[in-house]
């Protein structure tokens, strides 16, 4: 099932023993776009710095009371290694942190999590370890230094470059629950098609200009005024996501949720 980033800001974590914080952002790879991190807030209980969660961690998610249960304790939360959130996180610093925790490094894979393992790790056979291995090894310069993550928090409001002009900014995100993957940007349209919203899939996305906070797409803008309307009350169903990239003219295909590829 889809829903937003947003619905998730102000979740409570509650580990194996208590509660730990509530989630205030989410980090979400500027690659493969897919959720990697929950942003909690432990206020009240650890001062001066905000945790990661990961969404191997996840047991599962009560939409219906705002509370998301993991498979931690406060006392690993505690003991975890101290990013600052407020900085570009590193794959250095990841990879500490999925250390720490013994989760597989997702990024030498190009399925959206490594081993097909979410959120329950399973370990993989030796072979498959040797490769990841040998993938880390090779990447191990650059890996260090490259940051490949970004706050949702910061990409709201990023302004939406059509092939012809500009149409709108990024609202929100919409993602699978099964996967975590961001299927789609919410587009806030309001400043050309009054109290218009629109989805953009991240795939059609051209590039992403951090520095100008512009998403480029390879859409025009009458393309985008004329896509099916998008009801902010209800989430999407897969009959109006295969409308939405019928219209598009895309052969990107819209995945079977109960079959959803990791």
């Amino acid at each position: 099932m889809l829903h937003t980033v947003k619905e998730l800001d102000g979740c409570r974590i509650l580990a194996t023993d208590g509660a730990i914080g509530k989630v205030k952002e989410v980090y979400f790879d500027d690659e493969q776009w897919v959720v990697r991190y929950l942003v909690v807030d432990p206020r009240g209980w650890l001062s001066g710095r905000s945790v990661l969660i990961s969404p191997y961690a996840v047991k599962f998610i009560a939409w219906d009371s705002d509370a998301i249960a993991v498979n931690l304790t406060r006392d690993q939360v505690q003991r975890s290694p101290d990013i600052d959130t407020d900085k570009p996180v590193s794959r250095q610093r990841e990879a500490e942190y999925h250390r720490y925790y013994g989760y597989p490094q997702y990024w030498p894979y190009s399925a959206y999590w490594a081993w097909g393992a979410i959120p329950l790790v399973i370990p993989p056979d030796p072979q498959i370890q040797a490769e990841a291995e040998a993938h880390r090894r090779a990447d191990a310069d650059q890996a260090g230094a490259d940051a490949h993550l970004r706050s949702s928090k910061a990409v709201t409001g990023y302004r939406i470059a059509a092939s012809d002009d500009f149409i709108g900014h990024v609202a929100d995100f919409l993602f699978d629950e099964e996967t975590w993957a961001i299927r789609y940007l919410l587009v806030d349209t309001h400043n050309w098609l009054p109290g218009r919203q629109v989805l953009v899939a991240p795939q059609w996305a051209q590039a992403v200009n951090w520095g100008e906070r512009t998403v480029s797409v390879s859409l025009t803008r009458e393309e985008i005024e004329r896509s099916p309307e998008y009801d902010r009350h209800r989430l999407p169903s897969q009959d109006y996501e295969r409308a939405l990239h019928e219209h598009y003219s895309r052969r990107t295909q819209v995945p079977d949720r109960a079959k959803a590829p990791l």
